[in-house]
């Protein structure tokens, strides 16, 4: 995997682990800037054609 590849889906990832985490605070302005971000991260993975799996029941979610 390239360089730019591993840099997109790393963020791809952190992206969707803030996301599910942000899904359980029940914090409105917390899930926006999260999907925001994962957003930001997917257009950036199709503008470098990086192919980003679909996230799946294994995702893992930061913090606690």
């Amino acid at each position: 995997m390239e360089e730019t590849e591993q840099q997109v889906m790393t963020r791809v990832v952190a992206a969707r682990a803030a996301l599910a985490d942000a899904a359980t605070s029940q914090d409105p302005r917390a899930v926006r800037d999260a999907l925001d971000e994962l957003e930001g991260a997917l257009m950036l993975a199709r503008e470098n054609d990086v192919n980003v799996p679909p996230a799946g029941p294994g995702v893992e979610r930061t913090g606690s």
